[in-house]
This record gives structure tokens, sequence and C-alpha cells, in this order.
């Protein structure tokens, strides 16, 4: 059993799971809307959620923290740059999650992710 667990492994190892939610993080940047399974989406939301609040500084370690965590400069210039000074006077609640449909071949059911 998984109660109060803290994380959701998403059936992999933590490499993967890493490299996973860095490339969705890169995704959701670049396009601003992705779809993607819900439990991939509520495990992103944390994940860019933190990325954003880092980036909100501006400065050049923000673009630095940011960066190591995403390894992409386009997608860390985006975010530091255009995406983050939208949420300037924001506390939080960067993305909305809208479950859309069940995937057809495993039934999973499928979410939009994006940035609101």
């Amino acid at each position: 059993m998984r109660h109060r667990h803290g994380y959701r492994k998403l059936g992999r190892t933590s490499s993967h799971r890493k490299a996973l939610l860095k490339n969705l993080a890169i995704a959701l940047i670049m396009n601003g809307k992705i779809e993607t399974t819900v439990a991939k989406a509520k495990t992103l939301r944390s994940y860019i959620e933190k990325l954003i609040t880092k980036a909100k500084k501006g400065d050049f370690n923000a673009h630095r923290e940011v960066f190591a965590y995403l390894q992409d400069k386009e997608a860390t210039k985006k975010l530091v740059n255009e995406i983050a000074p939208n949420y300037q006077n924001r506390e939080g609640g960067y993305t909305r999650i809208v479950r859309t449909r069940l995937r057809r071949g495993d039934a999973a059911p499928m979410a939009f992710i994006e940035l609101v």
C-alpha cells in the first residue's frame, strides 16, 4: 500500500521518472498545452509550478536553477523571460488540468495540462 507515500512512482525507476518529468515540462513550456495521462499530469503540475516559482525571480541565478532541472536552453529562456513574468502577482496555481477521455488501448484516463 502507498498510504501517505508522498509522490507517484509512475511505474518507473527514479532516473526514468526524472527524465520523463523533464521532457514533459519542456513540452509544456514550449507548447503551452499537452495531453497526457491524469497521473502524469498531476505529478507534472507540482514539478512545473516549482520551476515557475523559481523563474519568477528573473535574475541570472533563476536561469541557472531552472536550467539545472530542464537541461534545455530554449525552454529555460522562454520560461524565465516570457512565461514567468506573466505570473508575478500570482501566488501559485499556474497550471490547469482538464480531463478529456479514456485512451483506447488501455483505457487510461487522459487529461490536458495547460498554463493558465
